[in-house]
């Protein structure tokens, strides 16, 4: 059973960083695919940044220039790293991973977010970003 526990959260001010982490266990094929995905109160829960099994990467408009999602594969961790944080980025971000075989379209954070409910999900990390 694949687990996912993120870390990294915290409190910051606008125009600070974060890097949040994620440690995946229970993985046992290469061909999945791990990207970010963050809910603010009281709106639908987005995707933020995603990887392919090709190393392919997509991001949301919204963090283009800001965030930089990177893995390392042995140890199956994700990174989210933050820059430039807007109070617009506050939310609970949370970690996903999917097996490739149920994607069926080529960016893949627009895949991933197409078949939510396919994903297993961390617990989530919040971040807060005050002006």
């Amino acid at each position: 059973q694949v687990q996912l526990v993120e870390s990294g959260g915290g409190s910051v001010q606008s125009g600070g960083s974060l890097r949040l982490s994620c440690v995946a266990s229970g993985i046992t094929s290469s061909n999945v695919c791990m990207g970010w995905f963050r809910q603010a109160p009281g709106k639908q829960r987005e995707g933020v940044a995603a990887i392919d099994t090709d190393g392919s990467i997509s991001y949301a408009d919204s963090v283009k220039g800001r965030f930089t999602i990177s893995q390392d594969k042995p140890d199956v961790t994700l990174y989210l790293q933050m820059n430039s944080l807007t109070p617009d980025d506050t939310g609970m971000y949370y970690c996903a991973a999917v097996s490739r075989d149920v994607l069926f379209l080529d960016d893949i954070l627009l895949a991933m977010t197409t078949v939510q409910s396919l994903l297993d999900w961390g617990q989530g990390t919040q971040v807060t970003v005050s002006s």
